[in-house]
Formats: structure tokens, sequence, C-alpha cells
């Protein structure tokens, strides 16, 4: 079941999102092992979510049409937010100057920029709610090889977004400073528009 999870969720690293452009961008302007205390976020996270939609909080937030909407907002919001840092961190701006998390570049909040980035989404839960039920239905399989599907579909990301950081890392040696600005740049404007889907949907 751990290589059932693990193969479930390669797929999934194939939809590039938000999380592994903030990996990327981080191991290119910071090096690869700032953007790898990053990728243990997202992993903290996502396994914090798998363990949740597991023991049903799933369900709840699926049938509470208000709080989807809040939550579509608030993830919207925070990759808003995450964006227009970039952006202008680039020209040296900070909009947020009396919050170190988004200035102070440590592992500590390489961290938890990860953390709150992955958590922005948290309607993952119910994704994953649904993930597991149909493979509890479908393949019959206990509780308990639930949890191992999960482990191995935190091992994925932990596979996956390790690769993107290297890639990102292995970049920044050859591209002059400027390209890498304008990367920056590129990242912000993404995640903005990833930001702006989101509060449409709700």
């Amino acid at each position: 079941m751990i290589f059932k999870g693990f193969k479930f969720g390669m797929l999934l690293q194939l939809a590039v999102g938000p999380v592994c452009l903030f990996i990327f961008n981080t191991a290119i302007s910071s090096g690869f092992l700032f953007s790898e205390f990053g990728v243990l976020g997202v992993v903290f996270t996502d396994a914090l979510f798998i363990l949740l939609a597991i023991l049903g909080v799933g369900k709840i937030l699926e049938k509470s049409k208000r709080i989807k909407q809040f939550i579509s907002c608030f993830g919207g919001g925070i990759l808003i937010v995450f964006g227009l840092s970039f952006i202008l961190s680039s020209f040296g701006i900070s909009i947020l100057p009396n919050i170190n998390l988004l200035k102070e570049v440590t592992s500590k909040n390489i961290f938890l920029k990860a953390v709150i980035l992955t958590g922005s989404n948290p309607l993952g839960i119910i994704f994953w709610a649904g993930v597991f039920s149909t493979k509890i239905i479908e393949e019959n399989i206990t509780k308990k090889n639930v949890y191992f599907f999960g482990i191995g579909a935190c091992l994925s990301t932990l596979f996956f977004l390790t690769l993107v950081a290297l890639g990102g890392s292995l970049v920044t040696n050859f591209l002059p400073e400027n390209i890498i600005t304008i990367l920056n740049i590129a990242v912000g404007m993404i995640l903005i528009v990833f930001g702006l889907k989101s509060l449409k949907k709700s």
C-alpha cells in the first residue's frame, strides 16, 4: 500500500502548483539546503491533511458551503500576498516589513512559509477524504492500509519536491542574477494568478 500511495502521489505531483513553484524559487534564491526545509514543511502539512481526512474532517468541511467559501478566500489571499512579496522583494521592497516570516531567510522561516503556503488550501482535506473513501469501497482495504497509502503519498511529495529543489539549486549556478530576478517575478505573478482563481471560485 505504501508503494500504491507513492505511485498515486507521483501522479498528483505532475500538476505543478504554487507549492512546487515556491520550492523551486527558494532553491534558486537561497540554495538547496534552505529549500529542503521548505520541502519538509510541505510534507508535514500534507501528512496533517491526510491524517485529518482519514479521521473524517473532510466530510465535515464538504457539508459546509460557508466554510469552503471562507477557506477559498483565505487561501487565495495567502497566495496573492506571497506572490506580491516575491515580486517586490526582487526590487528590495518588503510589503510586510514587520513580519520577519516573509522577510528573513532562515531554515525555520522557510519551513513555516512552506507550511503556510501548503495550508492555504485546506480543501485538500476534502480531496483526500474522497480518495480514501474510494479506496476503501473499491479496493476493500482496511483502515490500517489507508494509513500506509497516506505514508506513500507523503513520500512521493518528499521525493518529487527534493528533485525540484535540486533542479533549482543547479539552475542558479548557470543563471545570471538578472535572469534569477525575472524568475522570481514570474513565480510571484503565477502565485497571484493562482490566488485570484481561488478567490473567483469562492
